[in-house]
């Protein structure tokens, strides 16, 4: 019934559906991979974001060296802003709107420098390429509350003086003549005093999980679909083939040894040639004589 299944077309069909399935099966865990480190991140928003802040070593060691577990963490740290070495990050993006963020670097009082995110700046008006001021951060004695980041990967593309094309806190440090802690940086969310200008506060990180479970689930289906439509594809086949069984089982006992669609193909085909160029074989003409007189029950072939 299915020994046809053996046959190499179907036997490489089979391979072939094995292998979209395998390859379902993988893009289905990596979206799952993609969904854990998204519910990850989030995990790491709600337990962190709005806590109460630490402060002294505990929230400056967090500086050097931050655990995944620890991003976002609020902080809050007492000392002066060195505002001569602000530096800005071109390319960022706040309410789908390009600008700018600020960085200024932070000066506590037990003298360990740290890097602020102060927040975003638009594009300019007037002049390209830069924001329209700056505001300055406030000067003298100021207490900040932040919220704790890893600093981002190097770019491979410059920036213009004054510039940084991200927030790399290594090339950070190779621009400015005094150490600073390069394991994460703080993004302000408050300041004591607050300044009469300030830029604006950065965007709550999304806590959307996306559509990774219903992709996930999309390629597991379509895996298990492909093993579906090889099954039937398959009993199609088999239906085929009885088919052509019975019908050559009938043309067998009509005295044919074909079934008999193709004896009339074939006869059709003769009678083409047979008018296109005036000649009849004798296989034709007896083909033709059939058609005109077919056997009758209990008749043998001659």
């Amino acid at each position: 019934m299915y020994r046809f299944l053996a046959s190499t077309r179907w036997v490489g069909w089979l391979l072939l559906v094995v292998i979209f399935a395998a390859a379902c099966a993988g893009l289905g865990k990596w979206q799952s991979d993609r969904r854990t480190e998204v519910l990850t991140s989030i995990s790491h928003v709600n337990n962190n974001y709005d806590a109460t802040p630490v402060s002294g070593d505990q929230a400056l060691d967090k500086f050097n060296s931050l655990p995944e577990e620890d991003t976002w963490m609020t902080v809050e740290l007492t000392g002066q802003y060195l505002s001569d070495d602000t530096r800005i990050v071109r390319n960022r993006i706040k309410a789908s709107r390009p600008g700018y963020e600020v960085l200024v670097p932070f000066r506590t009082e037990t003298g360990t420098t740290v890097i602020i995110d102060r927040g975003f700046l638009p594009i300019g008006n007037s002049e390209g390429g830069r924001p329209d001021t700056v505001p300055a951060a406030p000067a003298g004695t100021v207490t900040v509350n932040a919220r704790l980041k890893a600093g981002e990967i190097k770019l491979d593309r410059g920036a213009p003086d004054g510039q940084l094309a991200s927030i790399h806190l290594p090339a950070y440090a190779a621009q400015l003549p005094y150490p600073i802690s390069e394991g994460a940086y703080g993004i302000m969310y408050e300041e004591d005093p607050a300044p009469a200008t300030a830029p604006q506060p950065l965007d709550a990180p999304d806590t959307d999980e996306g559509p990774h479970l219903s992709y996930e689930f999309q390629w597991y289906f379509f895996g298990i679909l492909s093993f579906v439509g090889f099954w039937y594809a398959a009993k199609q086949q088999r239906k085929i083939n009885a088919e052509d069984a019975a019908e050559l089982a009938e043309a067998q006992a009509l005295g044919f040894e074909e079934p008999i669609h193709r004896v009339r193909k074939l006869r059709a085909k003769e009678e083409k040639k047979f008018r296109r160029d005036g000649s009849l074989t004798d296989e034709a003409y007896e083909d033709l004589m059939l058609d005109e007189d077919p056997p009758k029950d209990g008749d043998k072939p001659q």
